[in-house]
């Protein structure tokens, strides 16, 4: 593949100039030195078009999934951009409330919320919490009696639909860990238990049929599903949740998140809903907004079979690769628009074999050891899926603003890894 990085892959206010890449009208080789590597470098204006569009296609009750990426700077950005926040643990919850989000604006998630997670919600005054089996339905009953006053709810359901994805985020079909499910009767079950309790606010439906997922029609028939099992019982609001995929690599495409967004309300609409109509896009925000810079470390040639280039980082700043077999693109930063006719593996520092960030890789043939590679799209599910594995230390995140590299998530020092060490 001599062809240079398809440029749709960049954030939108990429610039190129002799080569070198800027993100937000800030030199990447120059964040790399100031910052260190790995770094993660998001494109603030790209992550605020992208809430904007949110908020544009479904309106107010959009919510951010948090869990593609979370900060407090990022809890306020989407707040700021008049999205509500999707939050699915206590942590993710508590970052939320300390980046000054309304807890009425949060939607708390999970299929297995602790009764302490779920106290932290009703002390806060969250605006949703989202139902996810008759056991929390009725330890949130038994919860919500002493509150006074109803508690905002939505029951999820499984409305067994196919989405085409990988198997481990696959929600929407019958054999998951999510949900009531359609087929059985569980959910209409759950709608009438919550209808019935004087202490929980029935305010609609939640549905989420996967992450990944590039087929308008898969989300057209849960929302038409998810429309006709709300219509018996007259509910204000639908969620269609989130999933929306975006491409990684070249020759990948996806819907836009207006595209996604009048599918899913045309098919609700044709249903005969007229309430809200809102989902919870989190890979769409973020993933394509930043890149991630890496210093190469070493280059291993092994003739006849392959090329190991190894950098500052891995599976722990991003696990999608071991997860999932997710592909990604890889440039230099220092020539972006440069043929790429070098085919070679891109592995990270840990002691596993499995250790491998692209699979391959194809670079500039001058690539040499020091130089920065990036890996671009990576703003979704890296910084929070990345984990100490070996100990190493956890990357810094700036935001990148018309010339101004903010940081807003410094790098772990090695003290911060015996922080919770009591001897």
């Amino acid at each position: 593949m001599a062809s240079p990085l398809p440029q749709y892959l960049l954030p939108e206010t990429s610039a190129i100039t002799d080569g070198r890449l800027s993100v937000g009208g800030c030199d990447t080789l120059e964040l790399a030195a100031q910052f260190g590597t790995p770094l993660f470098v998001y494109d603030e204006e790209h992550l605020r078009a992208r809430c904007k569009e949110a908020v544009a296609t479904f309106g107010d009750g959009v919510a951010y999934a948090t869990k593609a990426f979370l900060c407090k700077a990022m809890a306020r950005l989407a707040h700021e951009e008049g999205m509500h926040l999707d939050v699915a643990t206590g942590g993710e919850l508590w970052v939320a409330l300390r980046a000054g989000v309304p807890a009425e604006r949060l939607v708390l998630h999970g299929n297995n919320k602790s009764p302490v997670e779920l106290a932290m919600a009703l002390e806060a005054g969250v605006g949703r919490i989202v139902i996810d089996s008759f056991d929390e339905l009725s330890r949130l009953e038994n919860m919500a009696a002493d509150q006074g006053k109803p508690i905002g709810v939505l029951i999820r359901i499984t409305p067994g639909v196919e989405a085409h994805t990988h198997e481990f985020v696959s929600t929407g079909h019958d054999d998951t860990k999510f949900g009531f499910t359609v087929s059985t009767g569980a959910a209409d079950q759950a709608i009438r238990q919550a209808q019935a309790s004087p202490d929980l606010e029935l305010l609609g439906l939640h549905a989420h049929i996967g992450s990944q997922v590039f087929r308008l029609p898969s989300f057209e028939e849960a929302a038409r599903v998810v429309a006709r099992v709300a219509a018996p019982y007259d509910l204000p609001e639908l969620s269609l949740g989130g999933g929306l995929g975006v491409p990684y690599v070249e020759g990948e495409s996806s819907p836009s998140i207006t595209k996604w967004g009048q599918a899913i309300v045309g098919a609700c609409r044709d249903e005969g809903v007229t309430g809200r109509v809102t989902a919870e896009p989190g890979r769409a925000i973020a993933a394509a907004a930043a890149v991630t810079l890496y210093t190469a470390g070493t280059i291993k040639d092994i003739p006849g079979t392959r090329t190991y280039v190894a950098v500052d980082g891995g599976m722990s700043d991003n696990p999608r690769p071991v997860l999932y077999g997710s592909g990604y693109e890889a440039f230099l930063a220092r020539a972006t628009d440069a043929p790429r006719p070098r085919a070679v593996r891109v592995v990270g520092k840990h002691c596993e074999s499995g250790d491998v960030l692209v699979r391959e890789a194809w670079v500039p043939d001058d690539l040499a050891v020091g130089d920065v590679l990036a890996t671009p799209v990576t703003g979704a599910y890296g910084h929070s899926m990345g984990s100490n594995y070996n100990k190493v230390l956890r990357p810094a995140v700036v935001f990148c603003r018309d010339g101004d590299a903010r940081l807003v998530v410094r790098r772990e020092t090695f003290d911060d890894l015996l922080i919770t060490d009591l001897e």
